[in-house]
């Protein structure tokens, strides 16, 4: 597959990542953390706002990688 159409199917798919994590990890939010108190919603958001970045990282890996499997530049 050519770089660019792996870059563009990357984009794509990171922004779809984003959009439907934060949906996700809101929603969860609002319905399991209502009652409880400002340090557990800080250490939700902080642990959330983090686990994103590993999905994020498997995409961008595979974007950069080339029909050999070695990375491209």
């Amino acid at each position: 597959m050519p770089i660019r159409l792996k870059k563009l199917i990357g984009t794509i798919l990171l922004i779809a990542l984003v959009i439907l994590y934060a949906l996700v990890a809101t929603t969860v939010a609002v319905a399991r953390l209502a009652e409880s108190s400002a340090w557990v919603h800080l250490a939700y958001f902080i642990l959330t706002g983090f686990l994103w970045i590993l999905p994020a990282m498997a995409i961008i890996r595979w974007m950069f990688t080339g029909p050999d499997g070695n990375s491209a530049r």
